[in-house]
């Protein structure tokens, strides 16, 4: 019995320690470009601002097959578009701007057509310095451009 309420304390500290990590990552200006009929892609924007430093390992979303932090940048002369690798470092206390023409998400193999004035969820998951992992679900609004600061 007492096996089992350690057992039941351990994972309710880690899911707990999980979410509170997951807190001290700010999200802010986020939003996901809409689509017309028959697009199969789109973009999410945001910027994230982690307290003590983190990475964004992954991204999920129920409407798409297939969720990425992509980077676009320039590779002689031609702008190339590709996903990050391993990760994308968030500096402690630095925001971090994910937005058109740069660091940026990619939602692709939408499963429906993302409408303006509707919301997506997004779920990203985060590493500390200390290599514990945790999960942070956020809804984010449909727009055709970035919303007015």
């Amino acid at each position: 019995m007492k096996i089992q309420r350690f057992a039941l304390i351990l994972l309710a500290s880690t899911v707990l320690c999980g979410t509170a990590f997951a807190q001290s990552v700010q999200v802010t200006q986020a939003w996901v470009r809409a689509t017309v009929q028959g697009q199969k892609a789109s973009g999410a924007f945001m910027t994230l601002t982690a307290k003590d430093g983190a990475r964004l390992m992954g991204i999920s979303s129920p409407v798409a097959g297939v969720a990425e932090v992509h980077e676009m940048k320039m590779d002689g002369g031609v702008m190339q578009m590709r996903a990050v690798q391993g990760g994308l470092d968030l500096p402690a206390g630095k925001a971090v701007v994910l937005s058109p023409g740069g660091f940026h998400v990619m939602l692709m193999d939408l499963k429906t057509p993302l409408k303006k004035d509707s919301t997506v969820a997004l779920s990203l998951v985060f590493k500390d310095a200390k290599g514990v992992q945790s999960t942070m679900d956020i809804k984010v609004p449909v727009a055709v451009s970035a919303p007015a600061p």
